[in-house]
């Protein structure tokens, strides 16, 4: 981990010290994400209700400029501007990403399964189509016993994905199925999920250090 990255996870902990608790936990689930990413992966997330709306917030975060400027890589800058000023445009627009998608995200799809095959498992099938070996899956439960998101997990583990679940203070049948279960301490809903946007927010702004930090 980069100094940089340490000093801004130091500034996330003295203003939110009761994410003390997970530090841990959650520096190792960065070290997972970047591993991934680092080596080509992608982040899968979901959720249901509030904390669909926070896997949406993550991918927000993470596919494009979050705290500091990402230059787009260089070589793809110099391929768009040699296809002409339309391409130029999008070389001097167009910002470094970390790949993650919200599975919770695609209405059609979301309710075709619910209507021909059953609402349980909504996230796991889509899993099985963008799953790849070396991916992360985050999954977000405040109970951490989320029917759909235990059932993403276990396709997720059969086809190779590193799984990390962020839930609430006991973990739920997560903490027992997943590779890593980040549990923020408290126990009702919303205090949960305040605690997981703090925590969020301080695994984006790793990440993005780590990638296009100086």
């Amino acid at each position: 981990m980069k100094p940089g990255t340490e000093a801004i996870l130091r500034r996330y902990y003295e203003k939110e010290p009761i994410i003390v608790a997970v530090k841990e936990s959650l520096e190792k689930a960065i070290g997972i994400l970047m591993d991934s990413f680092q080596k080509g992966g992608k982040l899968l997330i979901c959720g249901n209700g509030g904390s669909c709306a926070d896997a949406d917030h993550i991918v927000g975060e993470l596919v494009k400029a979050f705290r500091i400027k990402r230059p787009l890589d260089i070589n793809l800058a110099d391929a768009l501007r040699g296809q002409g000023p339309e391409g130029t445009l999008l070389a001097e627009n167009l910002q470094g990403g970390l790949p993650a998608i919200n599975l919770g995200a695609h209405a059609a799809l979301m309710t075709a399964m619910s209507n021909d095959v059953g609402g349980e498992y909504i996230f796991a099938q889509q899993v099985v189509a963008y799953g790849q070996p070396g991916d992360v899956f985050l999954g977000i439960s405040t109970s951490g016993n989320s029917r759909n998101v235990l059932l993403a997990g276990e396709v997720a583990r059969a086809k190779g994905l590193v799984t990390v679940g962020l839930v609430g203070r006991t973990g739920g049948k997560m903490k027992e199925r997943f590779d890593l279960a980040i549990c923020a301490g408290a126990d009702c809903t919303e205090d949960v999920q305040d605690l997981h946007s703090k925590m969020y927010h301080a695994l984006c702004a790793a990440a993005e250090y780590e990638f296009w930090g100086e």
